[in-house]
């Protein structure tokens, strides 16, 4: 009886919790509806993030819901256009090909050295700054571990997004770390959204593999 009680008393957080989870499976699946469920699941967090004094987190969630607007688009979109050549019925050489621009497929693929490189030099970046203000103009009680996971965080949508291969190792450090600091601050749906969030992010990287071995 006291569980349903704290389920009634707590329905946001415990909504956000049963959304993430599906955003999640859906990521794995590769599925266009985690952009959508996402942006739900963005905004109920806000809110949860804000009660709990996590105040970076709480600004991650406002990018979230930006970045899934951005990622809704680039895998409805694809990679870009590249020409795509039809003969002429008529016959002829270059001259008769029409060269039509189609879309390229957005696919699941690896890092390369350069975007390594510079996403680690926007993480460091992120998470000096996000430290330096959680310390100095909030009072945040976690301001190291808050910066670290939202600069985290960050990095691994944008990779989501951009369907990178890695991003999955930078969830499971994300979800592992994230549930640890969660039980500080009482947080107990979202502890258990994260613990399930790692377990599922290991699934991803199994799932997301198959794709790349196809390809």
């Amino acid at each position: 009886m006291g569980i349903f009680n704290w389920i009634s008393n707590n329905y946001i957080e415990t909504f956000g919790a049963v959304t993430g989870i599906l955003y999640v499976f859906l990521e794995i699946k590769q599925n266009l509806w985690l952009w959508p469920v996402g942006i739900i699941t963005s905004a109920v967090y806000i809110w949860v993030f804000l009660t709990g004094k996590l105040y970076a987190d709480m600004s991650l969630q406002g990018y979230y819901l930006v970045i899934s607007v951005l990622g809704w688009y680039w895998w409805i979109k694809g990679a870009g256009l590249r020409a795509h050549g039809n003969k002429s019925p008529f016959g002829g050489g270059e001259g008769n090909v029409d060269k039509k621009p189609i879309p390229e497929k957005l696919i699941v693929h690896r890092i390369n050295l350069k975007t390594g490189i510079v996403l680690a030099a926007v993480l460091c970046a992120l998470y000096f700054i996000l430290w330096f203000v959680l310390s100095h103009l909030t009072d945040s009680p976690v301001p190291a571990a808050d910066s670290f996971i939202t600069s985290l965080s960050i990095v691994a949508t944008w990779m989501l997004a951009r369907k990178i291969f890695e991003h999955w190792y930078l969830w499971i450090v994300v979800d592992a770390f994230a549930s640890v600091l969660f039980i500080t601050r009482h947080l107990y749906p979202t502890v258990i959204l994260y613990i399930v969030f790692c377990a599922m992010s290991f699934a991803g990287l199994i799932e997301w593999k198959k794709s790349l071995t196809k390809q």
